[in-house]
C-alpha cells in the first residue's frame, strides 16, 4: 500500500513538471517564462476579477475625468496587437484616493483617480497605462499563476478560480495572481524582473502611441516625493526602486526609434 501511494504521488509530480516543461516560453524581451493556461482562461479570470471589482469599489461617474482618461487608454491600446482571446478593451475609473492602476487579461483597464493627482499629465498617466498594459501583454499574471500551481500553492486557483461557480471562494488569490494583491493582501503585484520588463514594454508603447516618454522619469520623480522617503530598501522590496527605476529608464529612452505618431490631446 505505502508503494502504491508513493508511487502515485511521484507520477503526479512528474506529470506537472513534465506540464511545465512543454509549457515553456519567451516573454516578449527574450526571457524565459513557464504559462501554464491558456489565453482564453486567462481572460475568463481577468473578466471575472473585473466584474468583481466593479461591484465592490467605487465607480467614478466624473465625465471629464473618464473621458480624460480613456482618451490616453484608447490612444495606447490601438498601438497593440488584436487580442485572439477578447475583442477589445474595458477601461474603468474607480473613484479612490488609491495611487494606482491596473489591466488585467481580458482586455481590462482599471485606474483609479488618486493616480491623477500623481500622474500629473497625460504623458505621464500613458506611461501608467503603457506599463500595466504591458504586464498584460507579457503574460505576467499567468507566470505567477503558473509558478504557485508549480510550487502546489496555486491549485486552488487552476482547480476551482477558473470555473465560474467556484470563482467566489477564491475571489482573493485569483486577484492577487493577477497583480491586485495591494487591494486585497494576498500578495504583492509583481516581482522586479516583471516590473522592469513592463517598464522597458511599456515606455515603448506610450512612445508608439505619441506620448513623450521623458515624462516617464518626472512620473517617479512624483512618486518618490508621494512616499516620502519610506519606500523600503530595494533589496527588501520586490520592486525596483524609485532611483534605479529612473536610471534604467533613462537609458531605455535613449534607445527608443523615433516614432512618427502623435497623440491625442486629451483632457
Amino acid at each position: 500500500m505505502f508503494f502504491s501511494s508513493f508511487s502515485f504521488k511521484h507520477v503526479a509530480i512528474g506529470s506537472l513538471m513534465i506540464s511545465a516543461l512543454t509549457a515553456c516560453s519567451s516573454s516578449p524581451t527574450g526571457r524565459s517564462q513557464v504559462i501554464l493556461f491558456s489565453d482564453s482562461e486567462m481572460s475568463q479570470l481577468g473578466a471575472q476579477s473585473f466584474e468583481q471589482l466593479k461591484q465592490t469599489e467605487k465607480v467614478s461617474t466624473n465625465v471629464k475625468i473618464n473621458t480624460y482618461v480613456t482618451c490616453v487608454a484608447d490612444a495606447i491600446t490601438q498601438q497593440v496587437p488584436k487580442q485572439a482571446s477578447f475583442d477589445s478593451w474595458e477601461v474603468v475609473v474607480f473613484d479612490s484616493p488609491q495611487v494606482n492602476a491596473f489591466a488585467l487579461p481580458g482586455g481590462k483597464i482599471g485606474v483609479y483617480t488618486g493616480l491623477l493627482n500623481v500622474a500629473t499629465n497625460q504623458d505621464q498617466l500613458a506611461t501608467v497605462l503603457g506599463h500595466e498594459v504591458a504586464h498584460v501583454l507579457a503574460n505576467h499574471g499567468n507566470e505567477r499563476m503558473s509558478r504557485s500551481q508549480i510550487t502546489n500553492t496555486g491549485l486552488q486557483i487552476s482547480d476551482v478560480a477558473l470555473s465560474t461557480t467556484g470563482y467566489g471562494e477564491y475571489r482573493d488569490l485569483a486577484m492577487g495572481a493577477l497583480g491586485l494583491g495591494v487591494q486585497y493582501g494576498i500578495t504583492l503585484p509583481y516581482g522586479r524582473t516583471q516590473e522592469t520588463e513592463a517598464d522597458i514594454m511599456g515606455i515603448d508603447l506610450m512612445a508608439k502611441a505619441g506620448f513623450d516618454p521623458n515624462q516617464s522619469i518626472q512620473l517617479w520623480k512624483n512618486m518618490a516625493k508621494t512616499s516620502g522617503g519610506n519606500q523600503p530598501p530595494e533589496l527588501l522590496s520586490t520592486h525596483p526602486s524609485h532611483g534605479t527605476r529612473i536610471n534604467d529608464l533613462t537609458s531605455e529612452i535613449k534607445r527608443l526609434p523615433k516614432y512618427s505618431v502623435k497623440a491625442p490631446q486629451c483632457q
